[in-house]
């Protein structure tokens, strides 16, 4: 019977200390450094002395599509519509003015003024550009992977839960698999060094 192996990092630096800290486990992904963290806290260890570090940040931007004048104000009316409404409802439901007109009609009076005034401003910022940017594009960070690090002082028992949550899971897919296990003598700081893992590791 062959276990499903983890996503660690193949090249991942062991044991790199952080700010004091110390790297009890490396991923690929960021939900599975997130699930070590959640097993630790799911028993009772205090995750304040632990954090996330991700290694090898880049940006990545998306581009979504083609943006003109034209769709530059209709995405901006769409957002000042949206702002719009959204502070008339916030002004009827606090009786923050006296409306001369009923609430539903100052709600809708100030979602078409939004309209106007989005469209307007969405058309005038992209046309301001003068085409050197006809694309709309969602920028986003990601890392190359993520380190679960832990104070010196507690870096031993963290690796030891995480262990013990690996071992009591017993599929291989838990991220908890990430636990280092010492493959040497303690550092200086008396902390053993994460084990690098490779992504053939079988069991029979």
């Amino acid at each position: 019977m062959t276990t499903q192996t983890p996503r660690y990092s193949d090249a991942a630096s062991a044991g790199t200390p952080v700010s004091g800290r110390h790297a009890v486990a490396t991923f690929t992904e960021y939900r599975d450094a997130e699930r070590a963290i959640d097993q630790l806290s799911d028993q009772g260890f205090p995750v304040e002395r632990t954090a996330i570090v991700g290694q090898g940040l880049e940006l990545v931007e998306q581009v979504t599509g083609r943006l003109d004048n034209g769709r530059a104000a209709l995405l901006g009316a769409a957002q000042g519509a949206l702002v719009g409404s959204l502070f008339g409802w916030l002004v009827v439901a606090f009786n923050w003015a006296d409306a001369v007109v009923p609430a539903g009609w100052l709600i809708v009076d100030l979602f078409v003024m939004g309209a106007i005034f989005g469209g307007i401003l969405g058309f005038v910022m992209h046309a301001m550009t003068g085409g050197r940017r006809d694309f709309a594009s969602m920028p986003a960070m990601r890392a190359e992977r993520y380190q679960v690090v832990v104070d010196d002082a507690l870096a031993d028992e963290a690796a030891e839960l995480l262990r013990g949550a690996s071992t009591a899971d017993g599929n291989g897919a838990s991220a908890a698999e990430g636990a280092p296990a010492s493959d040497g003598a303690p550092s200086a700081g008396g902390v053993a060094p994460t084990r690098r893992f490779g992504r053939d590791d079988t069991a029979a």
